[in-house]
């Protein structure tokens, strides 16, 4: 992963699907070759194939489990997904939330796979915690600014400062991303001037009139801010 970071999760909206998952990415790798910012697409499993083939940039996806092929029934083998040409996985989300041993089990099955891990944490104590098992980046999301369109980074920017200072007593080396209700190019702007090295972004961008324009608008500022620090 390359820094500045501007890791866009599709979720489940209605944008999330076919054409406009498409658009999006699209629009995606347009701003990282444009700006020079490691932009990634976090989509639902069903549409992860079809951005894989369609556009250049990381195609990381929302969740995995553990598992080498065999029978898991309901489950996604994150073997499987070195087959299908995924970069990374998502993990521990606050709307899909794992205990610790599972976290530092799927992050040691990634690393056996080459593939890029992204946990979340709430706190900056836990994202200390995850830090120790090495994973390739974290990001800090206090759960209850999620959606909210008030960014922790204005809200609460101490804990962006807090987590940077306990997560680098343990780990100097994983990247560190700021997630929450970050909405506008102001707010990933201040969430790089706090310490961390870009950030993870949803509805700002996947329920936006015109996504195209909040994503160049955030990769621009992305690269700006980064470049000053």
């Amino acid at each position: 992963m390359k820094v500045p970071v501007l890791a866009i999760n599709y979720k489940t909206y209605n944008t999330s699907f076919g054409v406009k998952a498409v658009e999006i990415a699209k629009s995606a790798e347009k701003a990282a070759r444009e700006y020079g910012v490691e932009v990634i697409v976090i989509p639902p499993a069903t549409e992860v194939r079809k951005l894989v083939e369609v556009v250049s940039i990381p195609v990381y996806i929302q969740h995995a489990d553990p598992y080498e092929f065999g029978a898991y029934t309901g489950w996604l083998p994150i073997v499987a997904l070195k087959d299908i040409g995924v970069k990374g996985v998502l993990i521990n989300h606050s709307e899909h939330r794992l205990r610790l041993d599972e976290i530092v089990a799927l992050v040691e099955k990634a690393k056996k796979y080459d593939l890029e891990t992204l946990v979340c944490a709430d706190t900056p104590i836990a994202a200390a915690a995850v830090s120790a098992i090495r994973p390739t980046a974290i990001a800090v999301e206090p759960p209850e600014l999620i959606g909210t369109g008030i960014a922790v980074s204005k809200a609460k920017p101490e804990v962006i400062t807090g987590t940077v200072e306990r997560v680098r007593e343990v780990n100097r080396e994983v990247i560190l991303l700021t997630g929450a209700g970050i909405s506008t190019a102001e707010d990933v702007e201040a969430a790089i001037k706090l310490g961390t090295a870009g950030v993870l972004v949803a509805s700002a961008i996947m329920k936006a009139q015109n996504p195209e324009k909040v994503i160049i608008d955030m990769a621009s500022a992305a690269a700006r801010a980064y470049t000053k620090r």
